[in-house]
């Protein structure tokens, strides 16, 4: 069955993630990243989860999952190898009507998490449906490799100047006509040489003589 991708705002949302091991630290660190806030069933977890917990950064619950620890979060992740836990995580996810992923056995769930390249606000994503984590990987280290950290400086650099240009052009038709035409190769060397300023200098001067 095919997913619907969608991007979720996780900023303050309470998320669990069952399990302490490798996976659990990994699952945890994207979660953090998007604003998330965590909470980890587990009586064992890694050093850096332990960090964590010390730190008050996530919530550690020092014991296995219960039936019933699901409720009030918005989305959990099932992070061990344990086909019961997994099953009965799935169970009590879907009696409160939430998102789960279960890492291990993802039909159990309701939602995957694809691989991913961020830079910047810049994220791209690769999913095979499950079918082939492999060359879901491969392709990711691909989509590594064609956009570097440059393409997360350009949509800085849009944010940045966005309103000006819309004094200068005011449909969004002519304005995504001037970036199409403004997005080459010359800007993207200036950003990965992190000559920002200059690349910068050199959107302002196309910006100016817009209607010129």
């Amino acid at each position: 069955m095919p997913f619907y991708p969608v991007n979720l705002q996780m900023t303050g949302k309470c998320c669990a993630v069952i399990g302490g091991g490798a996976v659990a630290e990994r699952k945890v660190g994207s979660l953090l990243k998007a604003g998330a806030v965590v909470t980890v069933f587990s009586p064992q977890v890694t050093d850096a989860l332990s960090r964590l917990a010390q730190a008050k950064q996530i919530t550690h619950i020092d014991r296995p999952y219960r039936q019933g620890d699901l409720a009030g979060f918005f989305l959990a992740i099932c992070a061990t190898d344990d086909r019961r836990v997994n099953q009965t995580a799935a169970q009590e996810a879907d009696v409160r009507g939430m998102l789960l992923n279960v890492v291990d056995a993802p039909e159990l769930g309701n939602f995957s998490v694809p691989a991913q390249v961020v830079r910047g606000d810049l994220l791209l994503t690769v999913s095979t449906n499950g079918k082939s984590p492999a060359l879901a990987k491969r392709l990711r280290q691909d989509l590594e490799e064609r956009y570097g950290e440059e393409y997360g400086l350009y949509l800085q650099l849009v944010a940045k100047i966005r309103a000006e240009l819309k004094d200068r052009l005011a449909t969004a038709k002519e304005r995504e006509r001037f970036w199409r035409e403004h997005i080459d190769d010359e800007m993207m060397i200036l950003l990965r040489q992190g000559k920002i300023n200059e690349a910068e200098a050199r959107i302002r001067n196309a910006i100016g003589s817009v209607g010129s």
